[in-house]
C-alpha cells in the first residue's frame, strides 16, 4: 500500500506506473461483523454505540469483474446509513448482502461475515474490469452510491428503478471507507480538481440526493421563485438543498436548531430562518398524539418570513416527527419531497390537508447516474460547495460515526482513507481561492 500511496501523492502522478505496481493482498476497511448483529439487543436507539460495533482491520481485496474497478481510497465520509449499518437498524444489513450473493456467482462475493462500509469516496483508479472503457488506472473520481445490474427494462428509462437496485457500502460490500474500494465503472466521476480529498469525499450522496429530490423531474422540480421549507437546513442533505435553493433562484426557509447554525444559512446567502428550538416548537403532545395547534403556529411564522406566502416544497428528510406539520404548511397544490426518516419510519399526517388541498408527496432514494453527474458538475464548476465540518482518521470512525448519530456536527463529517493527512489532492488552486471562503464555512 506504502507504494502505491507514494505513487499517487507524486508531484506529478505516473499512470503508467500506478498500473504497474501489484495489488495488496489486503487493505484496511471499517466493518462490522455478522456474529454481533445481537450485540445491542434491548437497547434504545440513542444507547446504540456504534464505536463498539465498528472495526478497523484488514480485509482481502476482493476480484475485480466485468464492468468494475478497484479504487485506492484517499478520504470517504460518513452518511446516515452509516450510522443505521453500525447499530444494526431498522435491520442488520447482512441480509442485503445474502440477498445480493444469491443473484450470480460474481455477486456472491458481497455475501461475507463482515461488512465493509461507506457509500462516498475520493480517490484514485487502480485497476478496471473487462469491458471498461471510460476510466483508466490513475484517474481521479469520487464515486456515488448507485449500483445497478440493469438487466431489466424497469431500469433504462430511470436507473433507480432497476429491480437490482442497491446502494453501494450499505446493500453490497467493499464501500468506501476502507483504503481501497470496489465499484461499478458507472459509479466513477471526476473529481472536482479544486477540492481536497477529504472534501471531495463529502459530497457523492447528499448532494446527489438533494439534486435528485430538489432539482430532478423525478423530484419537486423546483424553479425560480420557489418558496422550499428546508429541515435540517445545516445538515448533510440541508445543506446542499439550501445551495441549490440558491443556486436555482428559489427561497429557502431554513430550519435549524441553534444560533450558530442560522449563522451558516446567512453566510450561504438564505434569508428566512426558524431556529425551531429557540422557538419551542413541539409538533407532538405525547408519543401518539400530534399537535395541530403547532403545526398553525409554524405556518404562521413561515408566512411572517415569505411575505405572507405558503411553501411550495418542503424538503423532508426527518420523517416522523416533522412529516405532519410538512404536510400541514405546503401550500395548495404544492409538494412535500421525501428521501429519509431519521426521527422514525411510520409517518402519520392529517390526510384532509393533503386531498382536499391538492397537495403531492414525492419519494425520492438517491439519484441516477445522470443526476449524480449534473449535482458533480456543479462542484466542479465551482456553483456548489463541499460542507464538511470535520474529518477522523480512520481509527476514529467510531467516533465520527457516533457524532452524525447523536446530531453532533453540522454538514459532513469526513473519513480519511490512504490520505495521511488533510489538505492534500488540490490540482486547481486558482479556482480554489475564487470560492476559498465558500468551502470553509463549515
Amino acid at each position: 500500500m506504502n507504494r502505491i500511496l507514494d505513487a499517487i501523492l507524486a508531484p506529478e502522478p505516473d499512470a503508467r506506473e500506478l498500473a504497474a505496481l501489484p495489488l495488496p493482498p489486503s487493505y484496511r476497511a471499517v466493518t462490522v461483523h455478522k456474529d454481533e448483529t445481537e450485540m445491542f439487543a434491548g437497547l434504545s436507539r440513542r444507547e446504540k454505540d456504534p464505536r463498539k460495533s465498528l472495526h478497523v482491520e484488514e480485509v482481502p481485496v476482493p476480484e475485480l469483474g466485468p464492468g468494475e474497478a478497484l479504487v485506492a481510497v484517499l478520504a470517504s465520509s460518513v452518511n446516515y446509513n452509516t450510522v443505521w449499518s453500525s447499530i444494526f437498524e431498522p435491520l442488520a444489513t447482512f441480509g442485503f448482502l445474502e440477498r445480493y450473493g444469491r443473484l450470480s456467482e460474481l455477486a456472491r462475493r458481497h455475501d461475507l461475515p463482515y461488512h465493509v462500509l461507506g457509500s462516498d469516496l475520493a480517490g484514485v483508479v487502480l485497476r478496471t474490469g473487462p469491458g471498461v472503457n471510460r476510466w483508466r488506472p490513475g484517474d481521479e473520481v469520487v464515486a456515488h452510491c448507485l449500483s445497478v445490474e440493469l438487466e431489466s427494462a424497469d431500469g433504462h428509462g430511470d436507473t433507480m428503478l432497476d429491480p437490482e437496485q442497491r446502494i453501494w457500502g450499505f446493500e453490497t460490500n467493499f464501500g468506501g471507507l476502507a483504503e481501497i474500494a470496489l465499484v461499478k465503472a458507472n459509479q466513477l466521476m471526476p473529481k472536482p480538481a479544486h477540492l481536497t480529498w477529504e472534501e471531495a469525499a463529502s459530497l457523492g450522496l447528499v448532494n446527489s440526493t438533494a439534486y435528485r429530490q430538489l432539482v430532478s423531474g423525478n423530484g419537486a422540480r423546483m424553479k425560480q421563485g420557489d418558496n422550499v421549507l428546508i429541515w435540517g437546513a445545516t445538515g448533510g442533505l440541508g445543506a446542499y438543498a439550501t445551495q441549490l435553493a440558491l443556486a436555482g433562484g428559489a427561497n429557502p426557509v431554513c430550519v435549524v436548531s441553534s444560533p450558530q447554525k442560522a449563522e451558516i444559512c446567512r453566510q450561504m446567502g438564505a434569508e428566512a430562518i426558524i431556529d425551531r428550538v429557540a422557538e419551542d416548537y413541539r409538533f407532538w403532545s405525547d408519543e401518539h398524539t400530534q399537535n395541530p395547534r403547532e403545526w398553525k403556529r409554524f405556518g404562521r411564522q413561515i408566512r411572517e418570513l415569505t411575505g405572507g406566502e405558503d411553501v411550495d416544497i418542503v424538503f423532508e428528510h426527518p420523517g416522523r416527527e416533522t412529516f405532519g406539520a410538512s404536510v400541514y404548511v405546503t401550500r395548495k397544490g404544492g409538494t412535500v419531497v421525501t428521501c429519509a426518516s431519521t426521527s422514525g419510519f411510520e409517518h402519520v399526517y392529517d390526510n384532509r390537508y393533503l386531498w382536499m388541498s391538492l397537495k403531492r408527496i414525492i419519494g425520492t432514494h438517491f439519484a441516477n447516474y445522470r443526476e449524480a453527474w449534473e449535482a458533480n458538475r456543479l462542484v466542479v464548476k465551482g456553483k456548489i460547495h463541499p460542507t464538511l465540518s470535520r474529518c477522523y482518521p480512520m481509527e476514529e470512525v467510531g467516533q465520527a460515526v457516533y457524532d452524525v448519530h447523536h446530531n453532533l456536527h453540522q454538514g459532513k463529517v469526513g473519513v480519511l482513507g490512504l490520505a495521511p493527512r488533510t489538505g492534500l489532492g488540490v490540482r486547481d488552486a486558482e479556482l480554489r481561492e475564487r470560492h476559498l471562503h465558500a468551502i470553509n464555512r463549515f
